[in-house]
């Protein structure tokens, strides 16, 4: 008889592949998924029985913003409870990692914390510090746009010169050497929104030869989202460098209803390149507060305020009605500042959210002490309101979403699938029960739903709470190889 760690009896597996669930029996051992079969003969010290309980991969978050929070706090209970077994970071142009500082975290950089969170000049030093700290999730790394910018430039308001790209592309290359899956941009904000294209190029150049992938967070999700859009794939298809947008989304009252346009258009570009995105389940996005984003139309609650920390909490239209000034000056008086900013609808986001190309990313902001629901409730919402209640997408589609495309996309071999010899990744959880809790106004509280959640291996989490095991690690870039 075979002997095994653990073994997983009369589950209804979801390979991650997109297909129909078995009743199947999985046998782990180590940190690989042994054998699975019906009625598997062996010997194991651990037995878990799933009879009515679905058995998928772990739950890969493309886009996050734990960089600093996989070190700090590597419990990851946010994230594992709701079975998300490995992250992303970096996006947006931000990242941990190779970052020196001079003062202060320029905006957007100071989401991922203070200046004492940036200790790590090399990615090899993050990476270094990540498998030491042993969080309770892996962890995949993009390389930021806007980190790279801060280390070599003076100031962010103007295009990089070939001397400052330069020294940028050394940093990008020792970072690709060990390890990261690519680099990300966030060319709508201030720091980096002077970037040249040619500047993003030269940057994109080196992903290709690598097996790289190029995120972004665009110029622009508003009125000219279309030429936004059209940069990017620029970008990609010159470089020759598979391209992700990242959190898809028409934000802006003035440019609601026009997902289909952008849809379009993404799907255009996908017949000759190829082009993925994610997107989270909300109607809201949440960042700094921009004063360009301030519309007197759009309910924008304050998370926090550097100038200002007792309006923590409150709508902008509060603040400014108690301070008798326009919703603009109020903002300005706040900043440096976190806002959620209630600006999409609905109609869109269900549009993007279920097309074939999009990811599933949370893009929480750990660091926010008045986070957005979405760092605690993105997985259990799309299986419970926008799979089971409101029949968006298939289980097995809303779990291909969430499993084997970003593993896929991002170029993370071996995981993200139900296979023997993969990484024993995986959620247990019931398909009638999983949904989200977290809401605006009480934004941490758990999900309901998720019974086990193993990270290569290893029993991280169980319906009462943390294990203690903690056995997550840093994941290298694998090959890219997604065609669409």
């Amino acid at each position: 008889m075979l002997t095994c760690d653990t073994i997983i009896r009369n589950a209804n597996v979801l390979d991650g592949g997109g297909n129909a669930s078995e009743p199947l029996d999985v046998a782990i051992l180590g940190d690989r998924i042994y054998r699975i079969g019906r009625g598997l003969r062996v010997d194991a010290s651990k037995h878990v029985d799933a009879e009515g309980l679905v058995l998928a991969p772990g739950f890969i978050d493309a886009h996050t913003h734990d960089d600093t929070a996989v070190i700090r706090n590597p419990e990851m209970l946010p994230k594992l409870s709701q079975g998300v077994t490995t992250v992303i970071v970096g996006n947006c142009g931000i990242s941990a990692a190779p970052v020196h500082l001079n003062g202060e975290p320029p905006d957007p950089m100071n989401l991922l914390g203070g200046s004492d969170a940036f200790c790590y000049p090399t990615f090899a030093a993050y990476v270094a510090s990540l498998n030491a700290a042993r969080p309770n999730v892996n962890v995949g790394a993009l390389v930021g746009h806007t980190s790279l910018r801060n280390n070599h430039m003076d100031e962010l308001d103007r295009p990089a010169t070939a001397v400052e790209v330069e020294a940028m592309r050394a940093q990008l290359h020792e970072a690709l050497a060990a390890g990261a899956l690519g680099l990300s941009s966030g060319l709508a904000y201030l720091s980096a929104i002077a970037a040249s294209i040619e500047e993003v190029l030269a940057l994109a150049h080196p992903l290709g030869a690598a097996g790289a992938v190029y995120a972004t967070h665009m110029r622009t999700e508003t009125d000219a989202i279309l030429a936004a859009m059209e940069e990017a794939f620029e970008i990609g298809r010159v470089s020759r460098v598979p391209t992700i947008i990242s959190h898809l989304k028409c934000a802006g009252i003035d440019n609601w209803g026009r997902s289909s346009e952008v849809l379009h258009l993404l799907d255009t570009a996908r017949t000759s390149q190829p082009i993925g995105c994610d997107c989270y389940p909300y109607a809201a996005g949440s960042s700094t507060l921009d004063l360009r984003q301030v519309d007197e139309r759009v309910i924008i609650d304050i998370t926090w305020s550097s100038t200002q920390p007792e309006m923590a909490g409150l709508p902008l239209s509060q603040i400014a009605e108690e301070w008798n000034v326009t919703q603009i000056e109020a903002a300005k008086r706040l900043k440096p500042a976190g806002a959620i900013y209630h600006s999409i609808l609905e109609d869109d986001m269900r549009s993007i959210l279920s097309h074939p190309a999009t990811m599933i990313g949370s893009d929480g902001l750990p660091n926010d002490p008045r986070p957005h629901p979405r760092l605690w409730g993105t997985f259990p919402r799309v299986l419970g309101r926008y799979c089971r209640e409101r029949n968006l997408f298939s289980l097995p589609e809303a779990i291909y979403k969430m499993t084997a495309m970003t593993a896929e996309r991002f170029a993370i071999p071996q995981r993200g699938r139900i296979r023997e010899g993969y990484y024993a990744d995986l959620v247990l959880f019931d398909p009638e029960k999983i949904i989200d809790m977290a809401t605006f106004s009480d934004p941490t509280r758990p999900a309901v739903g998720i019974q086990h959640v193993w990270v290569n291996g290893s029993l991280a989490y169980t319906s009462r709470g943390l294990t203690g095991n903690r056995s997550g690690r840093f994941l290298p870039r694998g090959q890219v190889s997604w065609i669409e």
